[in-house]
């Protein structure tokens, strides 16, 4: 059964060298079922118009030339591919042909199709016997035995069962393109670059995963790389975008070779022929993937001004003439931008309802996202006048913006355009994971923050995660609408689907940010950075998992040259892993770091002073939703531990979770049983507290839940737990809910560096993590 069909164009087969890339491809690329599609060879088509056109006018003299100069192609690819009994039996059957061919041009019975299909009778047949000549099972197919038409229009279901009859399913199937028959076997041709769509045709009737079109280009482009430099090849663009190129005339995809894959997963590839390792461009299903921007251009064109357009008038008119017609509804008039040498036939056709507006206009035509649109239009109209290029007629369509002007858009100027136009295109797909009151906060303040962060790069939030369900567009979702896109839009997903979007995603950059508090999907890090994403954490489980795991993600990114900020994983928006960076990067040498991490503890620390009973304070704590739901979570210290780990590792100190002593702020039997079992015993809660607040007081100190690093000749002391210090340390006077740092290294030794601020809010940790942000954009620019 077929899996890929593989479609070859003239270019790809205009020589004897060209035939041997192209098999070497089928030979790396294809098994036995697979299709190939091909063109006539190089300008073997053109060639056979001339004929016609001698047909036409009965020149018998210019008709023996053009016949000499078809046979002297076809026999020199044939010398040069084939041998033996092999090239005798096709230089032969080429013989057979012209003869009828001139036969039917001296009794003037020669039809044009029939004429044309030639060319690409000629190219099957020439490669499937050079692949049987390399010892390859190929079969040659002409098109017209396996696709019917009736009055213009292909009988999808009757062909379908016809090629799933006939295509082999145990050879190589050498396909004519461009070519049909209709119900009495007359040939029919399905328009210049026909053959592209025969080759999603076959696709769509064999149900293949896979169409690649093989050409002189090595995908998609911008712009017309032969004319800009700079012109940037996309590794995916959507259907949607390719589809508008090719009706706005761009010739890399043409109008009719998209529409058999509508509703479909088949998979649309453009790869060169000419570099076949070189990675191409992949048509992606609408979702698949952003956006892209890009121009092309367009020559010759006239401007029709037609007064109404009946249902359905226009794509009869486009299949008549085998053109894109660009269609253009301002106020209910239309305007229709035609190639030239069809406009009289259309003024023709439409009599009184048609007028000539403009005639031999040049231009482009700029496809960008459609929230871009109004503002390139004001870019291009201004590079235009600096240009010096008078503008004629414009129209800002859907997904499209189009400019005539009296002079054709030559290479500088548009390279010039390329340039103002499109610039480096390059852009930081955000994805924003946790969507709880920090989350929340943080996208909320995204809008506030675009300005400042596209200073550095096109930023653009592609998908927004909260616990099973997911908003993905990448297109980017609009920050200041997302609460009313995640009612309508958010969908149920698996991380495995989280992964592949991510994978999928064609940005030059990526970044998750974790704004959870989820083991679980810190445990997914790895595979992020597999998908090239940098990393920005406010969740502190990577930071603190098993060594090994954590050095060996680290240096997964290192070797992607991918980042991982997560200040906010200790004292929220404070920058104390900034400091200790710089610190470090300067030459100085941290030699104890201590200071209270939890803006819980910090509170009631603070807030305690024997008055009040310390569970009262804890309760009040709960109340204003400073603890966790169940506050022994805070009193056990494990979230202190796991700050002053990440900070350790900051430092570059191998530790793990439990070579960090650890002391709670509790009696040890309170860890028993369910919060509400504990709410009982709560008293020994307050002894416990009591109990060493009196002995502090005895010793004119204060008790603070404080975490000790120390680094002395090579020896590391770490230990989290409750302390009495003196009523002037830093520590001692730290307004309720603050944290505070206390560094000294070589340079503060004893005059400590202090950063104190506070150390929980959803507002400070949102910006914390604005913050990394603002630093990796400015990292990536």
């Amino acid at each position: 059964m077929a899996k890929v069909v593989h479609k070859f164009g003239g270019s790809s087969l205009s020589s004897a060298a060209r035939y041997y890339a192209v098999a070497n491809i089928i030979l790396a690329h294809s098994q036995v079922g697979d299709i190939v599609v091909v063109s006539a060879a190089g300008k073997t088509t053109d060639t056979l118009v001339k004929l016609w056109q001698a047909f036409e006018q009965q020149d018998q003299h210019c008709a023996v030339d053009v016949i000499s100069l078809l046979r002297n192609h076809q026999q020199e690819l044939i010398q040069e591919l084939l041998s033996g009994e092999n090239k005798a039996l096709v230089l032969n059957l080429l013989e057979q042909e012209l003869a009828q061919v001139w036969q039917e041009f001296e009794q003037g019975s020669l039809q044009e199709a029939a004429l044309l299909a030639h060319g690409e009778l000629w190219s099957a047949r020439l490669l499937s016997s050079y692949l049987q000549q390399l010892g390859v099972e190929a079969l040659a197919w002409d098109a017209r035995q396996l696709l019917c038409a009736q009055q213009g229009q292909l009988l999808h279901r009757v062909n379908e069962q016809q090629c799933q009859r006939l295509i082999s399913s145990d050879k190589i199937n050498v396909i004519t393109g461009f070519i049909a028959a209709d119900q009495r076997g007359q040939t029919v041709t399905l328009g210049r670059n026909g053959s592209d769509y025969s080759a999603t045709l076959f696709a769509r009737y064999m149900g293949v995963d896979e169409v690649c079109i093989w050409t002189d280009t090595q995908g998609v482009f911008s712009t017309d790389p032969r004319k800009v430099s700079a012109a940037q090849k996309y590794h995916k663009i959507c259907r949607a975008q390719a589809q508008l190129l090719a009706a706005l005339g761009n010739p890399v995809l043409h109008a009719k070779t998209l529409s058999p894959l509508h509703g479909t997963d088949i998979k649309l590839t453009v790869r060169s022929s000419y570099d076949s390792d070189a990675v191409g461009t992949e048509v992606v299903r609408e979702g698949g993937c952003k956006h892209k921007h890009f121009i092309t251009t367009l020559t010759q064109q006239d401007v029709i001004k037609v007064l109404r357009l009946e249902q359905g008038e226009l794509e009869q008119l486009q299949r008549k003439l085998q053109t894109s017609l660009i269609a253009c509804d301002l106020d209910g008039i239309w305007y229709l931008v035609v190639p030239q040498q069809h406009s009289a036939e259309l003024l023709h056709y439409f009599a009184e309802r048609a007028q000539l507006l403009e005639s031999n206009v040049n231009g482009f035509a700029l496809v960008a996202p459609q929230r871009e649109l109004e503002k390139c239009q004001q870019q291009a109209q201004q590079g235009l006048s600096e240009l010096n290029l008078n503008a004629r007629f414009s129209y800002l369509g859907e997904g499209y913006f189009l400019q005539l002007t009296d002079e054709e858009i030559d290479a500088d100027s548009l390279g010039y355009l390329h340039q103002r136009l499109l610039g480096s295109q390059r852009q930081l797909a955000v994805v924003v994971a946790g969507l709880g009151n920090v989350g929340e906060v943080f996208v909320t303040q995204f809008a506030q923050q675009l300005a400042r962060l596209r200073q550095h790069i096109e930023i653009k939030v592609v998908a927004l995660v909260r616990s099973e369900n997911m908003l993905y567009d990448p297109c980017g979702i609009d920050t200041e609408q997302w609460q009313a896109a995640w009612e309508q839009d958010a969908q149920p997903y698996t991380n495995n689907e989280l992964l592949a979007r991510l994978a999928q995603l064609d940005y030059e950059h990526k970044v998750v940010i974790d704004i959870t508090a989820s083991e679980v999907f810190s445990q997914l890090y790895p595979q992020f950075a597999k998908a090239d994403c940098h990393l920005i954490s406010a969740n502190k489980y990577a930071g603190t998992a098993p060594l090994a795991w954590y050095q060996s993600l680290k240096q997964d990114l290192a070797q992607r040259n991918l980042q991982w900020r997560y200040n906010t994983s200790v004292g929220a928006g404070l920058p104390i892993n900034f400091a200790l960076a710089d610190l470090q990067n300067s030459g100085d040498r941290v030699t104890r770091l201590q200071g209270v991490f939890s803006g819980t503890l910090s509170w009631l620390c603070s807030r305690y002073d024997g008055g009040t009973a310390f569970s009262q304070l804890l309760l009040k704590a709960q109340e204003l939703g400073f603890t966790e739901p169940d506050p022994r979570e805070d009193l056990s210290g494990r979230d202190v531990q796991r700050k002053l780990l990440i900070l350790a590792r900051e430092l570059g100190l191998e530790l793990e979770l439990d070579d960090i002593e650890l002391s709670a702020l509790m009696p040890a039997q309170l860890a028993k049983g369910t919060w509400q079992e504990c709410l009982e015993d709560l008293g020994e809660l307050d002894d416990f507290v009591a109990t060493r607040a009196q002995q502090a007081k005895a010793e004119q100190k204060v008790l603070r839940y404080n975490a000790d690093l120390r680094i002395e000749q090579g020896k590391v002391e770490a230990k989290v737990g409750l302390v009495a210090v003196p009523t002037n340390d830093p520590l001692a006077g730290l307004p309720p809910g603050d944290n505070i740092f206390v560094v000294n290294s070589n340079w503060y030794q004893d005059n400590g560096l202090v950063i104190q601020g506070p150390g929980a809010g959803k507002e400070v940790t949102a910006a914390g993590v604005h913050s990394d942000l603002y630093w990796l954009a400015t990292r990536l620019n």
